[in-house]
C-alpha cells in the first residue's frame, strides 16, 4: 500500500476513535465492530442517560448488559465464579453483569450505598448485590474487552452498558451506523489507538521559555495527527544527541505540579529534574498526558477518596477497575527519536520506564537516581511505590 494510502488510513482511524471518545464522553451510542464481525452498541455507565438507555434497548438485539472490570466487578460486591474468574495474567479481565429492566445503570458508581432501614432487603444489603444478577459469559468476548478500552481511553470509568447486535458477516455495520446516526468505531482501531497516536506526533510548536532555575528552556509542543492528546518536550540548554542525553520522564499531575500536593512527590521530581538538568548543562524533561497514573483526573481524585478509607494507591486505583499503572511510553521515544535522542541517560526510580524505552527502541545508557524525602503525608505513597511497585527508592 503506497505511504499516502496508509497515512490516510491511519488518520481516518485516529479520528474515528476520537470521535467515539467524545460521544461516550457525552453519553452517547457508539457502535463497535470487530473483525469477525460480532457487534454491539456501547454507552459508558457513568455517563449513560434515560434516553440513551431506552434508545439503546429499541436498537439492541438483545438484552443490555453491563460490562466493568473484574476488579470493579469484585469492588462492587460480586463474586466470580471459576469459570468466569480467569486464570494467571487475567486477573482484571471483563466481567459482563445482567442488568435488570429499571435498575439505573449508574449502581456500578455507588458500590457501597445501602438500602434505606424500610427496604425489605434490609439496610446491610448494598444496592449493587440487590440489582445484579451473577456475572455471565460473554458471548463477544473481544467486543466487551474492546469497549472497556474505550471507557478507559475516555478517562470515564471502565464500566459500560453493552447492547448486544446479530453478527455482521457482511460488513455492514457502518453503513447501518450512519443511517442511525451514530458513530462506528471498529475495535482494532481502539485497540492499537495508543500506539497508533504514539507513532503519529509531530512537533506543532516552539517557544523560548525562561524557568526558574534553567532560564536557557524552550518548550516544544507535539500532537498526534488527529488532534489527540498533546505533550510536551522542556529542553535546556543545548542537546548533543552523539552523547547520552540526561532525560526525565515526567508524566502530569495536576495537583501536584500546579497545586503543591502533599500527597505525592511529583512536584517535587518535576522542579527537582528541572534544576537538575540546567546544573548539569543540558538535558531534556518530557511532560506526557497521563494524569494519575493515566487513569485520568477525575478518575485520581475517586482513587484518593480510596486511599482515605485506607486503600494504598496500588489496591485504590484496582478498586476503580484499572490496572494499578495505565501509563505507555511509546509517546516520549516518539519525542526523543524525532528530536535525533537514541541514547539516554534517565531520570528515574521506576524500572519500568527503562523497559518500556529499551522496548520502543531508545537506549538507556545510566539510570540517574531521582528522588525526594517524605514529607509527613505521602509516607505510604512512597512505600507503595517502593514495596509494591518495585521503585528503586
Amino acid at each position: 500500500m503506497p505511504s499516502s494510502q496508509v497515512h490516510s488510513r491511519t488518520a481516518t482511524a485516529l479520528a474515528a476513535v476520537e470521535r467515539a471518545l467524545a460521544e461516550l464522553r457525552r453519553g452517547g451510542i457508539v457502535v463497535l465492530r470487530d473483525e469477525d464481525g460480532a457487534a454491539g452498541l456501547v454507552v459508558a455507565a457513568e455517563a449513560c442517560g434515560p434516553l440513551a438507555l431506552q434508545r439503546l434497548q429499541g436498537l439492541a438485539q438483545d438484552a443490555p448488559v453491563l460490562i466493568t472490570t473484574r476488579r470493579r466487578a469484585e469492588a462492587i460486591g460480586m463474586e466470580i465464579p471459576p469459570h468466569i474468574a480467569g486464570g494467571l495474567g487475567e486477573t482484571n479481565k471483563p466481567i459482563t453483569l445482567d442488568l435488570p429492566e429499571g435498575v439505573p445503570v449508574d449502581v456500578i458508581l455507588r458500590p457501597h450505598e445501602s438500602d434505606p432501614p424500610d427496604h425489605p432487603g434490609g439496610s446491610s444489603r448494598h444496592i449493587a448485590l440487590r440489582s445484579l444478577s451473577r456475572p455471565v459469559v460473554s458471548h463477544a468476548p473481544r467486543i466487551a474487552q474492546t469497549a472497556i478500552e474505550l471507557a478507559k481511553l475516555a478517562r470515564l470509568l471502565p464500566a459500560v452498558v453493552l447492547g448486544p447486535l446479530s453478527r455482521d458477516h457482511g460488513n455492514k455495520r457502518r453503513a447501518w451506523a450512519r443511517e442511525q446516526d451514530l458513530i462506528y468505531v471498529d475495535a482494532t482501531d481502539v485497540l492499537g489507538y495508543e500506539e497508533t497516536a504514539a507513532r503519529n506526533l509531530h512537533q506543532v510548536a516552539q517557544a523560548h521559555v525562561p524557568l526558574e532555575g534553567a532560564e536557557n528552556a524552550r518548550i516544544l509542543a507535539w500532537r498526534p495527527s488527529d488532534g489527540g492528546k498533546e505533550h510536551l518536550a522542556i529542553v535546556v540548554g543545548e542537546i548533543d544527541p552523539t552523547e547520552p542525553v540526561l532525560i526525565r520522564l515526567h508524566s502530569e499531575c495536576f495537583t501536584g505540579d500546579l497545586l503543591g500536593s502533599l500527597r505525592c512527590d511529583c512536584g517535587l521530581q518535576l522542579r527537582g529534574a528541572i534544576t537538575e538538568i540546567a546544573k548539569q548543562g543540558s538535558g531534556v524533561l518530557l511532560y506526557l498526558a497521563q494524569e494519575g497514573r493515566g487513569i485520568g483526573l477525575v478518575n485520581k481524585l475517586r482513587a484518593y477518596e480510596l486511599q482515605d478509607d485506607g486503600f494504598d494507591t496500588i489496591d485504590a486505583n484496582e478498586q476503580l477497575g484499572f490496572d494499578a499503572d495505565e501509563r505507555i511510553y511509546a509517546p516520549a521515544a516518539t519525542m526523543l527519536a524525532r528530536m535525533g535522542i537514541k541514547r539516554v541517560r534517565l531520570m528515574t526510580n521506576n524500572p519500568q520506564k527503562i523497559a518500556q524505552l529499551e522496548r520502543y527502541g531508545i537506549e538507556v545508557a545510566e539510570r540517574v537516581a531521582h528522588s525526594f524525602p517524605a514529607n509527613g503525608h505521602n509516607e505510604n505513597y512512597l512505600r507503595t511505590k517502593a514495596e509494591r511497585a518495585g521503585h528503586l527508592l
